[in-house]
């Protein structure tokens, strides 16, 4: 098989390592990939957004299966035009991708189905907005930007002032583009995050093993929101009886009322959880695999990674086996100085053969210059390390990342210590 996978960060060099493990594969296309990814795939110099491009390589390169993990090919209709050429795809629909590209829709699909969440008020208006937060929000409170912005457009606001600035800024500064035109105010939920991937083909649903990211740049949880400075799997807040529940009240529900709405989802769902005093509630859905989540949820798979894939587009997940380890696993990024706001690139990159040698060095921000790996994003490469124990793993992970270095690297140096205070714990 020849397969295709868009994007090019940590989360697609994972994905890549594991399809490459299939027997069947002959040869793999990233696009547009990185440095990492370089070794074993052929990269593409076609942007992960140029679906026209995109779908057009792939039917000229003979493309038996496409993968296609970002957010944005997915809600700009990339599967739909991959579709219409005959080139199956692992990703959801334009229409079933709207789950994660508006908050407004994802909210109003959990309030008409009874899919337990924060309580909310959406806005297209920000005199409306304002007037809501003075009169009716009680602090703190959460604003979120409707659409698409990277990561970074929900906002945790202790004062209704600090939230009508968030709101403004998105609604009348356009601080997010277009994704911040409409804006959701939710309520501020309390309790312990947790990142459960699931695969679905529309009418089944396997929950993959669950993680716990790190959102925060620096050690104790300071600094300020980024994509994700590390993870561990298993996260130990969702327990056998939390995890029935979540998929009673919130898994099997939010695949039926997709299906109710005309919008079957396909692909792998992303749910972002609390575990609230009343039980699990959603924060956010996406609309793919996570990043960094990922980098431990893979290395955990002892099934194939392309034959579930491929039920779930075929609608034959019932009757594939999918397999996880007992083991637990640690992911520390190692990112460039100055991230998430500004930092410098091109940097050369010693040590990932040693690292390599106890660890997986998932690469996402590198690219090849001169036949030399050197940095080229913010978060530049997800160091994982597996283990029986999660204490184990971290060490692992941490040994392992200590060997890279390049100019201006930092890394959190706490990935994973809540996870082990609450195994203490229980």
């Amino acid at each position: 098989m020849k397969i295709l996978i868009v994007g090019s960060g940590g989360r697609e060099h994972a994905i890549a390592e594991k399809i490459a493990m299939n027997p069947s594969v002959e040869k793999i296309y990233a696009a547009p990939g990185n440095g990492g990814m370089a070794s074993f795939c052929e990269l593409v110099p076609i942007a992960a957004t140029d679906v026209g491009a995109m779908t057009a390589f792939a039917k000229s390169h003979g493309v038996d299966f496409a993968v296609v993990t970002p957010d944005d090919p997915l809600c700009l209709g990339m599967v739909d035009a991959m579709n219409a050429e005959g080139i199956a795809c692992f990703g959801p629909e334009q229409k079933a991708a709207m789950i994660e590209g508006s908050k407004v829709f994802a909210k109003e699909l959990m309030r008409k189905y009874g899919i337990p969440t924060a309580r909310y008020a959406a806005f297209d208006d920000f005199a409306a907005c304002e007037k809501y937060i003075r009169e009716e929000a009680s602090c703190p409170v959460v604003v979120k930007a409707d659409g698409l912005a990277l990561g970074k457009g929900v906002l945790i606001c202790p004062t209704k002032e600090m939230a009508i600035s968030a709101a403004r800024g998105m609604m009348r500064e356009a601080r997010f583009g277009d994704a911040g035109r409409r804006v959701v105010v939710e309520e501020f939920l309390e309790g312990p995050e947790v990142s459960v991937l699931a695969f679905t083909d529309g009418d089944t649903l396997i929950p993959m093993v669950s993680s716990m990211d790190h959102k925060r740049a620096l050690d104790g949880d300071e600094g300020l929101n980024t994509g994700g400075m590390g993870t561990v799997a298993p996260n130990p807040y969702y327990t056998p009886e939390v995890a029935a529940r979540a998929m009673r009240e919130i898994f099997l529900p939010t695949l039926a009322a997709m299906r109710s709405e005309g919008r079957t989802f396909r692909g792998c769902l992303y749910f972002g959880l609390m575990i609230t005093k009343d039980g699990p509630k959603v924060i956010e859905y996406n609309c793919r695999f996570g990043d960094p989540e990922t980098q431990v949820v893979l290395p955990l798979m002892e099934s194939d990674l392309l034959t579930a894939m491929l039920a779930t587009a075929k609608g034959t997940l019932a009757q594939t086996e999918v397999k996880f380890s007992t083991d637990c696993a640690c992911c520390v990024v190692i990112a460039s100085g100055g991230y998430p706001v500004k930092y410098d690139k091109g940097f050369p990159i010693s040590g990932l053969e040693a690292a390599g040698e106890g660890a997986h060095v998932y690469h996402a921000g590198t690219k090849l210059a001169g036949g030399k790996i050197v940095t080229s994003g913010g978060r530049v490469l997800g160091v994982t390390a597996t283990a029986p124990s999660l204490r184990e793993a971290i060490a692992k992970a941490y040994a392992a990342a200590e060997k890279i270095h390049f100019e201006n690297c930092f890394m959190r140096h706490d990935i994973g210590q809540r996870a082990l205070k609450a195994e203490e714990k229980a």
